[in-house]
């Protein structure tokens, strides 16, 4: 009988030229389409939010870039931000692989960008159901729940259009108001991410054991 045959896994293979992230991104990406319109934006009034001197801070453009495109994919936790620049491509795109932790990312969108964001995100949405990449769907879901109340709203990307601009924009505003109580919540809630250092290796090897024992069975 015949072996069966894979491709190569090199996991940890060193590579001379190491891949561009840019050339993950494909062109008619949501992502860059982001991006494009906030590189064109004039942010002066989020610059004359920063004092002079001191500690370097995060580019302001890169923190609206990345919560911009959060909230297009329903993630409104700064917690569940944090995470997707260190874990999801685009995002790490996006952020030029740099990665603020959510304390920076809720300080930046609660008091930077105060009667900033709503205006920049409902403008960027309307674009993007103009051009047929988005609509809103009246389920709400954030990536770890999902609730089926009155006033929740997901975006979904590539549908057909058939709620007016009108209509959108007031889901716009009750959407809104659902992101400031959560930006609001975790301004207010110190507690610390999971220290994965903790896990016990022989914890692990205890668990990979009874994984392997169930597979046999």
């Amino acid at each position: 009988m015949a072996k069966p045959l894979f491709k190569a896994y090199p996991q940890n293979q060193v590579f001379l030229f190491p891949p561009s992230v840019d050339s993950m991104i494909a062109d008619n990406h949501p992502a860059r389409v982001v991006s494009e319109v906030i590189d064109r934006l004039d942010i002066d009034i989020i610059l004359r939010k920063y004092k002079g001197g001191g500690t370097t801070s995060y580019h302001p453009r890169m923190l609206l870039k990345v919560l911009v495109y959060a909230y297009l994919n329903n993630v409104y936790s700064s917690r569940r931000i944090g995470i997707c620049v260190k874990e999801n491509i685009y995002y790490m795109w996006l952020a030029g692989m740099q990665q603020p932790d959510h304390r920076t990312i809720n300080l930046f969108r609660s008091e930077r960008l105060r009667n900033i964001l709503k205006e920049v995100f409902a403008q960027i949405v309307l674009l993007l159901v103009d051009s047929g990449h988005v609509s809103l769907k009246e389920i709400y879901t954030d990536g770890s729940k999902i609730e089926s109340v009155a006033n929740r709203y997901s975006f979904v990307w590539g549908k057909a259009i058939k709620n007016s601009r009108e209509r959108i924009k007031q889901q716009l505003k009750e959407l809104w108001s659902y992101t400031q109580k959560i930006a609001a919540d975790e301004k207010t809630d110190d507690e610390p991410p999971p220290d994965f250092d903790k896990i016990d290796s022989k914890e692990v090897k205890q668990t990979i054991d009874r994984i392997n024992t169930t597979l046999k069975d």
